[in-house]
């Protein structure tokens, strides 16, 4: 699949089975991120895998986070079912340093953001699935702690990854862009 391509036909995928990324492949998910815009070369992103038994753990990680952030029945049930919809996930964590005013946190944030969308794109590009989730269980302390989360790091991200169902062929949506899109 040529880039244009997958860049405007790229979808989310809920429904992911195995195999996930293999390591060789994980390697090249994580060569695509680390060459995002980045100002001032800071790098402010890290990624922690979660498979096999680490899906169990945040899967007790994120029902904590649940239950200390008083978020209620409908997002426990949420906790408990998310690390069973994908073999693979990778949390993003963006690792903001405030202290550099060259390169605001916004910006740092964004970078850590575009090295979520180009993980996306590579595993794309190497036929899996993925969708990109959070919520507000992000903020767990246990969670953060478990991530290994400084104070002024943000989890900005976990990617579901697998393999999805087949599908039958979508033509791309084309989008009006007349909402988007203005000249000076």
């Amino acid at each position: 699949m040529d880039a244009l391509t997958l860049l405007t036909s790229r979808r989310s995928n809920k429904k992911l089975f195995a195999p996930a990324p293999n390591q060789a492949q994980l390697e090249q998910i994580f060569q695509a991120a680390l060459h995002v815009p980045d100002h001032g070369r800071l790098q402010p992103y890290r990624f922690v895998v979660i498979e096999k038994d680490g899906l169990n753990k945040l899967g007790g990680l994120l029902k904590s986070a649940v239950q200390e952030l008083n978020l209620g029945e409908e997002r426990l049930k949420k906790a408990e079912n998310l690390p069973n919809r994908a073999p693979m996930i990778i949390a993003v964590i963006a690792k903001i340093q405030k202290d550099i005013a060259k390169v605001p946190a916004w910006e740092q944030m964004l970078t850590a953001g575009c090295a979520t969308y180009a993980m996306q794109l590579a595993a794309n590009a190497q036929g899996f699935d993925n969708v990109w989730v959070t919520g507000p269980w992000v903020d767990g302390s246990e969670l953060r702690q478990a991530l290994q989360c400084d104070q002024n790091d943000k989890v900005v991200a976990f990617i579901m990854l697998g393999t999805g169902e087949e599908k039958a062929n979508r033509e791309p949506k084309q989008i009006d862009l007349a909402n988007f899109v203005s000249y000076l």
